[in-house]
């Protein structure tokens, strides 16, 4: 147990003096190894460790490395003053900022304010965002998530109070070059509305530590159906069932991957609101359609959002638990009453699961009030759960993934989908993020980013300045959760741009071939909560500071007057699974600086050899995406088939070695869409090469392949270098 004094103040509104009127302790709680939890004051009753409800994996965490309680956060003083409770940790000078959930502008919020706010729409670096996580990484070797509901604010060392250990020097905005107009604060200071919350801190040996324990208290990773790994469509919005199928089977025609065809609007009687209920003029017998495409290799995913219409059959059964407010006429449930997901479920399960519906594209269910396009129920609405229109719209995203989520987890089937909000407690939910926002470079820096905070994220393809910028954003989605072309708006088709066709079938081929690969990472999220795309922060041996300092010897980057030792940080490249490094380069780049570790590294396509500890300066035309190897790195691949193979079809496996250091991979297998993979229905094989003092090499499968669920046909290793 680890204490703390603080202090507790209370306006009187006919006084001006602060009162003190209390000192007490605050007492930790040991919930696992290198997790702590306490509550100070009065904690929120409806919070996202609630609604997800989520078993911690003791098993994994007992086995992390054993560390002590952190002790910056021994520091840690709060008050509870005026309905807001204040939180304040010291900050050592060159501490840097991770997490805060999906952010697009930084990846290092070092001397920003961050208000984690839900926002459809966040173009402005504020912290808002789909999916504002209030749980932080400091490189002071901590983690720290507030368990709450509400929008809190985070000032990331931005305000300095007067009575600061190391105050900033005053300057002269004129005169002075390295005048800040953001001056630099040794305190982290978190506000929370209401008198109190629940606080839980994290420690570990790294960053990436600190991640998995906070990923694995709360249930782990999700680990999607091997299908969902595969290559998805979104067809145009107002497709009937012939337009789609004719769509779907002319990706078949062309010997183009596909695996997931996703229903926009259009599918319902009624949309905007909706219904949940299939439109007969568009799809006048839903049951055969979905058929028909499962004959042909073929999920469906339908897209929907929170807002029912009154034409929808469940409107009256709905009603008595809405919330005060509608949205675009349609009523809003609330969705924290179980009477409401029983409904909700009872409908979803007659209408789409039973005739084999896949998953779900849950839209807008972020919302927006401050923009042009402003269209979310208030945070002052009412909900009959007593619940405000601020909590609802902060957690709306979790109840709405958790509700379609548990409908296949009924019948044991996994499921895989879209959705745009979450918030904390999220890495078990089997969706990932996307956006209606469409700038590339913060699409990498969001994959980057929602590796801190157990959120999924694509960069997902919608359309393209030019030929070039459209293969440049399939390069990057083939290295995302989910690979998708989203159509929806303009009927846009992988091979829209004719001259690069080639090159859009070769990547989306290669995500085909590193299935075994994706699936094995996200196994390894899911067992052991390490993120399967990651930011490189999280790799070992990274030191942000060190790596700021290798940019600007390479690059030549000179200090300006805006500058700040916060500023070098690498949030345009990223870890996908152990051992590629992908460094996706912007239409109109022809060549860019990437971070290499130290080791060896070799390119993936030709084993081209670099030396790492630095940052290197490479060169590529259109039809090159820069992807590393680390040394030793085993990679397993199988053919490019035009959908994941089913369960019980073997395959050959192919297994990549690069370099000249051995190496191992454990392969993960189950039977790729149920759920008995939590009853130990699964297996790890064990993929090794030895190197003799001579330099050669030998291959080594531990486990019997043959006999689970017969996989894989054949095995043939690759030693890369020899080629």
């Amino acid at each position: 147990m680890y204490v703390k004094r603080f202090r507790y103040y209370n306006y009187n509104l006919y006084r001006t003096e602060r009162v003190i009127l209390l000192q007490m302790e605050i007492k930790w709680e040991d919930c696992a190894n290198g997790i702590w939890k306490t509550i100070i004051g009065c904690e929120d009753k409806f919070n996202p460790v609630l609604v997800m409800d989520a078993a911690p994996v003791y098993e994994k965490l007992r086995k992390l490395t054993e560390t002590n309680f952190p002790q910056s956060v021994t520091l840690m003083e709060y008050e509870i003053t005026n309905g807001k409770t204040i939180i304040r940790i010291p900050l050592q000078p060159e501490e840097r900022i991770y997490g805060l959930g999906l952010q697009f502008m930084k990846i290092n919020h070092r001397g920003k304010t961050r208000y984690l706010h839900v926002n459809s729409n966040p173009k402005q670096d504020t912290g808002e965002s789909h999916a504002p996580v209030p749980f932080y990484l400091s490189t002071g070797g901590y983690g720290l998530f507030i368990n709450t509901s509400r929008a809190i604010t985070i000032y990331c060392g931005s305000c300095v109070r007067k009575d600061s250990k190391n105050p900033p020097k005053a300057k002269d905005n004129v005169s002075d070059p390295d005048f800040d107009y953001t001056p630099l604060s040794d305190l982290i200071e978190v506000v929370i509305p209401g008198n109190g919350t629940e606080i839980f801190a994290f420690s570990g040996s790294s960053l990436l530590e600190i991640v998995q324990r906070y990923n694995l208290y709360f249930g782990g990773g999700v680990l999607p159906p091997k299908w969902g790994l595969g290559f998805w469509h979104r067809a145009p919005s107002a497709y009937t069932g012939d337009q789609v199928v004719k769509e779907a089977l002319e990706y078949r025609k062309r010997g183009f991957p596909c695996d997931v065809i996703g229903l926009e609007p259009g599918w319902h009687s009624k949309s905007y609101p909706v219904t949940y209920e299939w439109s007969q003029e568009r799809f006048p017998d839903p049951s055969a359609f979905v058929s028909k495409m499962a004959e042909n290799g073929f999920k469906i995913n339908l897209w929907e959002h929170a807002y029912v219409s009154p034409e929808a059959k469940i409107f009256t059964e709905l009603e008595p638990y809405a919330g005060s407010h509608t949205v675009w006429a349609g009523i809003i449930p609330d969705y924290s009453v179980p009477e409401v997901r029983k409904i909700i479920k009872a409908q979803h399960r007659q209408e789409h699961i039973d005739i084999g519906i896949s998953g779900y594209k849950l839209d807008e269910c972020d919302g927006s009030e401050l923009t042009d396009f402003s269209w979310m129920f208030p945070t002052h609405a009412t909900f009959p759960s007593g619940n405000d229109g601020e909590q609802m719209r902060q957690l709306l995203g979790l109840l709405f993934q958790k509700t379609t989520a548990e409908l296949f987890y009924e019948v044991n089937k996994r499921t895989y989908g879209m959705v745009r909000a979450s918030n904390a407690a999220a890495s078990t939910l089997p969706y990932v993020l996307y956006s209606d926002l469409y700038d590339h470079e913060q699409f990498i820096r969001a994959l980057c980013n929602s590796s801190f905070s157990g959120l999924l994220w694509t960069p997902e393809v919608r359309t393209a300045q030019s030929s070039e910028d459209w293969v440049r954003r399939f390069q990057t989605v083939c290295f995302s959760p989910i690979a998708i072309l989203n159509a929806w708006a303009d009927g846009t088709k992988p091979w829209s741009y004719p001259e690069v066709y080639d090159i859009i079938l070769h990547y989306v081929n290669l995500r085909m071939r590193l299935i075994p690969y994706f699936y094995s990472a996200f196994a390894k999220y899911n067992f052991e909560g390490i993120p399967p795309f990651r930011a490189m922060h999280l790799e070992e041996g990274y030191n942000p500071a060190k790596v700021g300092e290798l940019y600007k010897e390479a690059s030549g980057f000179e200090k300006t007057k805006s500058w700040d030792i916060f500023q070098d940080e690498v949030d345009n490249q990223y870890m996908a699974g152990d051992f590629i490094l992908v460094a996706p380069l912007l239409a109109g780049q022809k060549e860019r600086f990437v971070y290499l570790p130290e080791g060896k590294w070799y390119y993936f396509d030709t084993g081209k050899e670099f030396t790492g500890g630095n940052f290197i300066k490479i060169e590529a035309t259109i039809d090159k995406l820069p992807l590393f190897v680390k040394d030793g790195g085993i990679i397993p691949m199988i053919p490019a088939y035009n959908h994941v193979p089913a369960k019980g079809v073997p395959v050959p496996l192919e297994i990549r070695h690069y370099g000249m250091k051995s190496g191992k991979f454990l392969l993960y297998e189950d039977d790729g869409e149920s759920l008995d993979y939590k009853k130990g229905n699964y297996q790890w094989f064990s993929l090794e090469v030895n190197i003799e003092d001579n330099g050669k090499k030998t291959g080594k499968v531990s486990g019997n392949m043959d006999k689970f669920y017969g996989s894989y046909s054949e095995i043939k290793w690759n030693f890369i270098d020899t080629l």
